[in-house]
């Protein structure tokens, strides 16, 4: 249900009104950014809503399934307050958009809050930043409870899992750059492929604080490679904190781990073409 402040409700029943449109887009990290399709900024409890006309709030609309409209946030993407650098190191990724209706003439009102989603993942496309804006609606198709699957289900070191990711996580240093996905570290002793699927975290450089999925690791030439390209150039000396990888199965999980009793799939379930077996005639 929605609230709304007395004098702002008696202001929209008036004849003449002077409303505009809040947004605000706070990130995952807490860091919050704000818009006004109003021409100058406004402060509203507290926040200063900047109006620098990058977005066109009269085309966020919703289509007759309940799921928003994506076009329009490619143009909200394009504000002087969102940094390229950030978009493509995914801090705006799933990062909720709250819409508010206020009286520009006094928001001391208050605002009603018109809608409210997360934006999905951004992408760059035809030089341009596009990402959809999921609603609530994306909640109810979302899979509810556990699948049976082979390989584990829980995400390596969480509750479920119980591994201890202390004692599988090392620290390193850049000694040769390669491209934005790959280098090398010289330093480095482990046996080949221990590290794939883990997870990388800068610990200095122009990526310190971003983390990245680890490919492949190649002990003879002592490189790592990475699924997607760094935000920002991998550069010498650059250090990183390095989580080993665990690739799901029962076999490593058992092997390697020794936490068979905490795996979370099903080895032995039968394939597809078990479960279609039917009696023959004959």
């Amino acid at each position: 249900m929605k609230t709304i402040s007395t004098a702002l409700t008696a202001h929209l029943g008036g004849e003449t009104t002077t409303l505009a449109q809040l947004i605000k887009i706070t990130r995952r990290d807490g860091v919050i950014k704000t818009l006004t399709d109003h021409d100058q900024d406004l402060v509203v409890d507290g926040l200063t809503y900047r109006a620098d006309g990058a977005f066109d709030f009269t085309s966020l609309t919703t289509d007759s399934d309940l799921e928003a409209e994506a076009d329009p946030v490619s143009g909200l993407l394009d504000s002087s307050q969102i940094s390229e650098a950030d978009l493509r190191a995914g801090r705006y990724d799933q990062a909720r958009i709250d819409v508010y209706l206020c009286n520009w003439a006094d928001p001391m009102q208050g605002v009603l809050q018109l809608r409210r989603g997360w934006l999905g993942e951004v992408t760059l496309r035809d030089g341009q930043y596009q990402a959809s804006l999921r609603s609530l609606h994306d909640l109810l198709e979302r899979e509810v409870g556990d699948v049976y699957t082979p390989e584990c289900r829980y995400d390596f070191g969480d509750s479920r899992c119980s591994v201890v990711l202390a004692g599988y996580t090392v620290t390193g240093t850049v000694s040769l750059p390669i491209n934005e996905t790959q280098f090398a570290d010289s330093s480095r002793a482990e046996p080949d492929g221990v590290f794939a699927y883990g997870k990388l975290t800068w610990t200095s450089g122009a990526n310190q604080g971003l983390a990245a999925d680890v490919r492949s690791w190649e002990a003879a030439s002592q490189t790592l490679s990475l699924w997607l390209p760094a935000p920002n150039p991998i550069s010498l000396g650059d250090s990183y904190q390095l989580q080993r990888g665990c690739d799901k199965r029962f076999s490593t999980c058992s092997g390697v781990f020794n936490n068979a009793v905490n795996f979370g799939g099903f080895p032995h379930l039968p394939g597809i073409n078990k479960i279609l077996q039917y009696p023959d005639r004959t």
